[in-house]
């Protein structure tokens, strides 16, 4: 049995980091390469299982030494059957390292956890198509049977829950949420530097589609792979669908997506101003804002200034 699955602790009010652009990590800092952005690949042998443990277990160290919560996210961001397909994997192998992306979590849990940091083991489900583009959109029934091959998968493992990151439009987000066979399940959008998901819906109308859709099924919502100044003005208001809001897992550089694309570099931005452009948000929209991490262009070093300025201990000792 899952160890958080039936109560997730993320839904109280102490603080839980995630990782950061575990993509860009491995490819401008580790030297990696990563066709299609599939970080899935490296699950296949010992060096890239070694590869993984290291950048997870420099997150779960600063978690546990901060004393907050940590949200280990498994790298199938990719890993669904399209993606796979081009990467010329069978559908066996496909399952199986979806398998493998759960159970190399578990020791690591086993060895960082901590009564103070509690350690929740998320499956990771990302976009079917271009996580930057709401193109070949999907009904949300096509979703659901799209997406059901990894949701089934990680109700079968030890994951607690289940988290779609980087969704561009509605309908895939409710296709996961149906999809998620029974589990908890988190739903973060991405945004435009307009404050709009891709598909030029605003955030709030799609949380509502989603929850009108699903009864309310996703545990909580997020926003994943845009800079706090491209949204925080779409956070600015009083509207219900805000209270459903719970976490950030923003990029580091204030660049727009088509900008990110086609650029060479990467843009790691400011550390210290990111963790503050969260303090603020938290200040906006209160402790529910729980569930802390990065996107593009973040590490460790990101993660450990959102903490020095989320924490209230760790900001008022600074």
């Amino acid at each position: 049995m899952a160890k958080y699955r039936n109560q997730l602790p993320q839904l109280g009010d102490r603080i839980f980091l995630t990782d950061g652009g575990l993509e860009t990590t491995l490819i401008f800092h580790e030297g990696i390469a990563l066709p299609h952005f599939a970080a899935f690949d490296l699950l296949k042998d010992a060096n890239g299982r070694q590869t993984l443990h290291d950048y997870y277990s420099r997150y779960a160290t600063i978690a546990r030494s901060k004393r907050v919560g940590f949200i280990f996210e498994s790298a199938t961001w990719r890993a669904s059957p399209d993606w796979a397909a081009k990467l010329g994997m069978s559908e066996a192998q496909l399952a199986d390292l979806n398998r493998a992306s759960i159970d190399m979590l578990l020791p690591l849990r086993h060895a960082f956890e901590t009564k103070a940091s509690p350690m929740v083991i998320s499956g990771c489900i990302g976009p079917r198509g271009d996580g930057y583009k709401a193109d070949a959109m999907m009904t949300a029934a096509e979703a659901e049977a799209y997406h059901g091959f990894q949701a089934r998968i990680f109700a079968g493992s030890e994951a607690d829950m289940v988290t779609a990151i980087t969704m561009t439009y509605a309908e895939e987000a409710i296709g996961v949420a149906r999809a998620a066979a029974g589990m908890p399940v988190a739903i973060s959008f991405t945004l435009e530097t307009d404050g709009r998901l891709p598909s030029g819906q605003p955030l709030g109308d799609a949380i509502e589609a989603v929850d009108a859709a699903t009864g309310n099924a996703p545990a909580y919502y997020m926003i994943n792979c845009a800079h706090p100044s491209h949204f925080a003005g779409a956070l600015a208001g009083n509207e219900r669908w805000l209270t459903r809001l719970k976490g950030l897992r923003a990029n580091a550089s204030k660049r727009s997506h088509a900008e990110l694309d086609a650029a060479p570099d990467l843009d790691a931005g400011n550390p210290v101003e990111l963790g503050q452009d969260y303090a603020a948000l938290r200040a906006r929209l209160g402790r529910r804002l729980t569930v802390l991490g990065g996107c593009c262009g973040t590490d460790h070093r990101h993660a450990e200034a959102i903490a020095m300025s989320c924490v209230p201990e760790l900001a008022q000792a600074s």
